[in-house]
């Protein structure tokens, strides 16, 4: 048996950067699994790569295995070990899990069961089946894989196809996607934020439901019109689906928001993308957060900020090989910096922009500017290479 650490922590994750800096800036050993691996994870963490070449796909139980030696007293996951429950029973076999345990995500990761659950508490939810429409009217449809994760294999879905085993059916609600991230100890939850979220936008390479980045404002710079009554919905969501589903830690809500009402649309068990934003903004490891969560202690909730605090996923719009790209880790405009040399796939990220603004326009305008700024980089390089 290997002899662990209690303050080593074992994270594993499509990509866990974010989580690895957060636990990093709390004091913890970080050894993290993940399909990437890149300049700044390495810069506060051991690493172990998979699924990074070209045409291959990250694999949580690969992951699992992957990571047994490794002595680490404790261990978490982000994307997309929450859709892989024997994953997480495996990676945390001799450790003490720092999340919602397999049993919890076999339950709160099922969309029939969370939409039956909601609707009975009085929640406007959208509609959810496993099988075909036969009259849908003029009700839109959504095609989603119950392993989903960032937007990926969504699509409209046309009457009379068959929904194929794996995936389901959710009407599709008009209006702006955001999230509520909340801290859980198994009974009672704290709101910590409320972000929107960057859905499709081709001004950083992504297109149809993939998610692409997040705003995090405040009571006092709102990132949603009539953002008041989302957020008492939201803390109302966060508690129900805590009390019914008993989760720990951090997760979010993911929901789509229409004339100040929050329609929830799936749950995300585990330290998810947005929540490096609330860090940046008070300077609190949310890491730690979601460790004392897990132990039972909840958070006060954060102090009111003014400003918008942005960060946005910039996709490759062909392949490209990259530059040197050392001189952007460390920079705080930059997260998830590649390998000189690194070739990137056309749609895959290259890397994660941040931004500040004082108002939702302002931020977002800065945040283009600086995917303009890795475009142009890579196009430089690209004429050089050629």
């Amino acid at each position: 048996m290997i002899e662990t650490h209690p303050r080593h922590v074992l994270v594993a994750g499509v990509t866990t950067r974010a989580i690895a800096v957060s636990a990093a800036h709390a004091g913890y050993k970080v050894t993290a699994v993940d399909a990437f691996g890149d300049l700044d994870l390495r810069a506060v963490a051991d690493v172990i790569t998979l699924g990074a070449a070209p045409g291959t796909r990250f694999d949580p139980l690969a992951a699992a295995i992957a990571g047994e030696r490794v002595p680490a007293g404790l261990v978490a996951y982000t994307s997309n070990l929450e859709n892989h429950p024997k994953a997480v029973e495996r990676l945390a076999r001799g450790r003490r899990l720092l999340g919602n345990s397999p049993a919890v995500l076999i339950r709160v990761r099922n969309p029939i069961t969370l939409s039956a659950l909601l609707r009975r508490r009085g929640f406007a939810t959208p509609a959810t089946r496993a099988t075909p429409v036969t009259k849908s009217g003029r009700t839109r449809w959504l095609l989603k894989p119950r392993r989903s994760g960032g937007g990926h294999r969504i699509e409209q879905w046309r009457r009379a196809r068959p929904v194929p085993r794996g995936s389901y059916l959710q009407e599709q609600i008009a209006g702006i996607p955001g999230s509520v991230i909340f801290a859980a100890n198994g009974h009672n939850a704290v709101v910590l934020g409320l972000s929107r979220q960057l859905v499709g936008d081709s001004r950083f390479g992504a297109q149809g439901f993939r998610y692409c980045g997040s705003l995090i404002g405040s009571r006092t710079t709102p990132v949603f019109p009539r953002q008041g009554e989302i957020l008492e919905t939201a803390a109302a969501l966060a508690g129900d689906v805590t009390r019914e589903f008993g989760l720990v830690g951090l997760n979010g809500i993911d929901f789509i928001t229409r004339n100040g009402v929050p329609y929830p649309i799936e749950v995300n068990p585990r330290y998810s993308a947005s929540m490096e934003l609330l860090e940046r903004v008070h300077g609190v490891s949310m890491f730690e957060l979601h460790a004392q969560a897990c132990s039972g202690a909840l958070p006060s909730e954060l102090e009111v900020h003014s400003g918008i605090e942005g960060k946005a996923i910039v996709f490759a719009r062909r392949d490209v090989i990259l530059g040197n790209t050392e001189a952007w880790v460390g920079r705080q405009s930059f997260g998830d910096v590649p390998h000189p040399g690194e070739r990137i796939p056309c749609g895959r990220p290259i890397c994660t922009v941040f931004a500040r603004g004082s108002d939702q326009a302002t931020c977002l305008r800065r945040l283009v500017r600086q995917a303009r700024v890795v475009y142009r980089q890579v196009r430089t390089r690209a004429r050089r290479a050629a």
